[in-house]
């Protein structure tokens, strides 16, 4: 297996090769061994690896002009957020640009925080959304939590969708609720339009601002802008990140109207956020998405791939291309037998199940390689 660097800080154990390129739904590693790509790079390769619009975009503004902070006006930051703005629909009127899915959250409780003048907040167990202090108070990992107790918020974790539990809780004290609407890491675990709708009604009677934390489900992965439109509801505030950019790194934070403008400049801050490169990237992302009509395949192939799903996946989870296969004892022994056809899937917290976070334009012909993929497990394993 290959080894870290001695220079870098370990933190995920690597694959057993070094990546050297990338191209639509593949990468290829240094021994030039294409390999089929269903985890994305943890949901970031939204448009794919290199995809040339979004390659030619970044490579244009390079020598346009790679920085400036926001204390100047840029052009192209400005058409980024009015194109994220227009995209994204549902009430939202204005974004925050930032660097990462964390340093949004972080941004989005801060501003509940000085909105509401409240001090605690409302999450969901089996919830992620981040490692700064903040997000890390309204994740729902020990193990990660265990060193920091002391200096993390007050959060509720009340059971996710379910409408017993929702009906009780008393929000009129909470900054915010915050949720996902697909906990992606939990091993893609989904709540319904109803449930989503009752949330709503409960922080606006309660004076909570909901949060949609749409890190991994936001721009177009679910067959819709964000999940928000295709559930009909319209949080307060949406945070994004991932594959916004297409991989160039960039976070967002949108709200409503009167939350801008409830803010005065000198409120939030971000050196890097919402820099040249990533603005480009962003602009080109979505104009791709658009253009190529991905929202709409996402849906048809997550379809075909439910549809065509059989052996030893139970369940086929989640909505557009945020799946998971849930294989029981089996999804380990999966998982490597797709490795070993250098098809590339996610884990989960949840042991029993494996996650699909595929570029959206991945290709009905790859779809094919993992369905047969898994086909021949399920045969092999019954013989």
């Amino acid at each position: 297996m290959t080894a870290y660097s001695s220079t870098l800080l370990p933190t995920y154990a690597p694959y057993p090769f070094p990546i050297a390129t990338g191209e639509r739904e593949y990468v290829v590693d240094a021994a030039g061994n294409r390999w089929l790509d269903f985890y994305g790079g943890h949901c970031v390769a939204s448009t794919g690896h290199c995809h040339p619009a979004v390659a030619t975009a970044i490579a244009e503004q390079v020598h346009k002009l790679i920085f400036y902070s926001a204390a100047a006006q840029l052009p192209v930051r400005d058409a980024a957020a009015a194109a994220l703005v227009e995209f994204a629909g549902n009430s939202m009127a204005s974004v925050f640009f930032c660097n990462s899915g964390a340093e949004a959250n972080e941004n989005a409780l801060k501003i509940a925080v000085k909105l509401t003048g409240r001090r605690k907040f409302a999450a969901f167990q089996g919830a992620f959304h981040g490692r700064t202090l903040l997000a890390l108070s309204v994740t729902d990992a020990p193990k990660l939590r265990k060193d920091f107790d002391s200096l993390l918020a007050p959060v509720d974790f009340l059971p996710f969708g379910d409408a017993t539990a929702l009906a009780a809780a008393d929000f009129s004290d909470r900054a915010a609720v915050i949720v996902e609407p697909i906990q992606s890491m939990a091993g893609v675990k989904t709540a319904g339009s109803a449930w989503f709708a009752a949330l709503r009604d409960k922080c606006t009677q309660s004076g909570a601002l909901l949060i949609f934390d749409e890190v991994q489900t936001g721009i177009g992965r679910l067959g819709a802008p964000f999940a928000a439109n295709l559930y009909g509801v319209a949080p307060d505030i949406i945070t994004c990140a991932k594959g916004m950019a297409s991989g160039v790194p960039m976070g967002g934070v949108l709200m409503r109207t009167d939350i801008a403008a409830a803010l005065k400049p000198g409120d939030l801050g971000s050196t890097f956020g919402g820099g040249p490169l990533a603005c480009a990237a962003l602009i080109a992302t979505l104009k791709v998405i658009n253009d190529e009509n991905l929202m709409a395949h996402a849906h048809a192939l997550a379809q075909h791939i439910r549809a065509n799903m059989h052996g030893v996946v139970r369940e086929v989870r989640g909505t557009g291309l945020l799946l998971g296969l849930e294989a029981g004892a089996q999804a380990k022994a999966l998982k490597a037998h797709l490795f070993d056809r250098h098809i590339l899937v996610g884990g989960s917290d949840d042991p029993a199940v494996l996650r699909l976070m595929p570029p959206l334009n991945v290709s009905t012909v790859a779809a094919e390689l993992l369905l047969d993929g898994v086909g021949e497990f399920g045969a092999r394993e019954a013989a």
